[in-house]
């Protein structure tokens, strides 16, 4: 039975939830709020991880691995910090069970109660720079470039799978430095290697920004962040990186010598991007017969169907793909072999497009004669006939011309998505059509918050390319000097 997906435009909300579950990406576990990443979901999710990995280490760093929990004292000494995460902390106050007096299962054992209050980890930049106290002495032990994949819990009561959930996948980077520059030039390294990775691995284009004061993450003095518009015209914050200034290292007195013998605190990063990556690379492509995957991060990029209806026409087409198959995994092409006989090629088609396979094949006994092969392709769902002889080759360009359609219809998107606007009016007559709105500013949190309590749309950026322009802010009038980026968001 094929698996109906809810129209994009009947619903984009229920087009996601049905494509995420009917797709096999993900499911709501027995925890409210928390996920099950089905292996398809997480096959995509660790090819991110893969490729994300090798980027971070070309840049000089190291993985490492922190403790889930947190005591509570360590957030108590930097302020901004705890008031950013309070609301959202889980905390563990005991240590064991016990049979009900009563017969009624376990209960918490009320003996078991511990000293201090532990943290289940909302992020770690507070028991990170504890541990960091003790490796760094001397400008000698700088820098300390580390990251960690992890899971982290954030207690959300509004939930959406990959999204927004209460526990959720992440990395996060967290650097040391003897100097503010090389903290500064840290945060613009990484907001590039996340604007790359969306970019040419995802195909999802991305504008690079500072956020706003308001929108900072809670304890740093900058944030810069990569924004991709999803097609329903709304926003998604797809990776951020911070620069902490000293502000970790005063709340836990990481010190060091530099080379004038002088006693310093040391400059600090930290950076991550999570599983609402999913979301992004299913809002931005996908369509109303299911994903649509760019070929780098598709776990199975090319697959053939046997289309027969004899045990030895099977046997033929087996032989005959075999070839192809190992001349594809030679080019570094994950290819799929389904001669599954449950299913009907019809219904594996509809399959392997509702999951957003690349490429698919189709092989039957006239095509062995012919000596060649049905090619279709899921972004533009075209089909054409192709020689058997050098299939792999064409196999390979295909991809390649996959992946740059994918993100050019993206991109083109966009454009079509992006308006500059002088008036507020004007503002929130297009704010309805979804998009990017440029329109001025005049810098204060207070316009900022005014706007987006009237109209539920906020500043996603100070674009990092965005010239300098004299103008009026649409809200106040107050002078500008140049246009930010507005959407509502995720």
């Amino acid at each position: 039975m094929a698996k109906v997906l809810t129209p994009r435009s009947e619903s984009y909300s229920q087009w996601y939830n049905d494509l995420v579950l009917k797709a096999d990406l993900a499911e709501n576990s027995a925890v409210r709020g928390c996920m099950v990443i089905k292996p398809y979901g997480y096959a995509i999710w660790e090819k991110m991880q893969r490729v994300l990995d090798q980027m971070f280490k070309d840049t000089g760093h190291e993985n490492a691995y922190f403790p889930i929990f947190i005591p509570k004292s360590f957030f108590s000494k930097e302020a901004d910090h705890v008031e950013g995460f309070a609301k959202e902390c889980a905390v563990v106050t005991h240590y064991r069970l016990m049979n009900d007096p009563e017969g009624k299962g376990v209960v918490v054992d009320p003996e078991a109660k511990l000293e201090e209050e532990l943290i289940v980890r909302p992020t770690s930049e507070t028991i990170i720079w504890n541990t960091y106290k003790n490796w760094i002495q001397s400008y000698r032990d700088l820098p300390i470039k580390c990251n960690q994949w992890a899971n982290v819990v954030r207690w959300e009561m509004r939930t959406r799978l990959f999204l927004r959930t209460a526990e959720f996948l992440w990395q996060e980077g967290h650097t040391a430095h003897a100097t503010k520059q090389e903290a500064l030039e840290e945060t613009e390294t990484m907001i590039n290697v996340y604007g790359d990775f969306a970019e040419q691995f995802m195909a999802v284009p991305v504008i690079k920004g500072y956020k706003t004061a308001n929108e900072r993450f809670a304890g740093a003095l900058e944030t810069l962040c990569i924004e991709a518009l999803m097609q329903d015209g709304k926003a998604l914050q797809a990776g951020t990186s911070h620069f902490l200034g000293q502000n970790f290292a005063k709340a836990f007195d990481v010190k060091f010598a530099n080379k004038e013998g002088k006693e310093d605190y040391v400059w600090a990063t930290s950076w991550g991007v999570s599983t609402r990556l999913m979301g992004a690379l299913i809002m931005a492509h996908s369509d109303d017969n299911g994903l649509v995957l760019p070929p780098k991060l598709a776990p199975i990029q090319v697959v053939i169907v046997p289309i027969f209806r004899k045990p030895e026409e099977l046997e033929k087409i087996k032989e005959a793909a075999s070839g192809l198959i190992a001349k594809l995994r030679d080019k570094g092409v994950d290819v799929k072999f389904d001669d599954n006989d449950n299913k009907k090629p019809g219904w594996k088609f509809a399959e392997y497009e509702l999951k957003g396979v690349p490429v698919r094949l189709a092989m039957g006994p006239r095509d062995l004669e012919n000596g060649t092969v049905e090619v279709a392709r899921r972004d533009t769902l075209s089909k054409e006939v192709v020689n058997l002889e050098g299939v792999d080759e064409h196999i390979v360009n295909l991809l390649d011309d996959i992946q740059t359609n994918i993100y050019q219809k993206a991109i083109d998107f966009r454009a079509e998505k992006t308006v500059s606007v002088d008036t507020y009016d004007e503002f929130k007559e297009r704010l309805e059509e979804g998009g990017f709105i440029m329109a001025h500013w005049d810098g204060t949190p207070e316009t900022e918050q005014k706007i987006k309590e009237e109209t539920k749309a906020t500043i996603r950026c100070i674009a990092l390319d965005q010239p300098d322009e004299e103008g009026v802010c649409i809200y106040s009038g107050k002078p500008s000097k140049k246009r930010v980026v507005f959407a509502r968001a995720y």
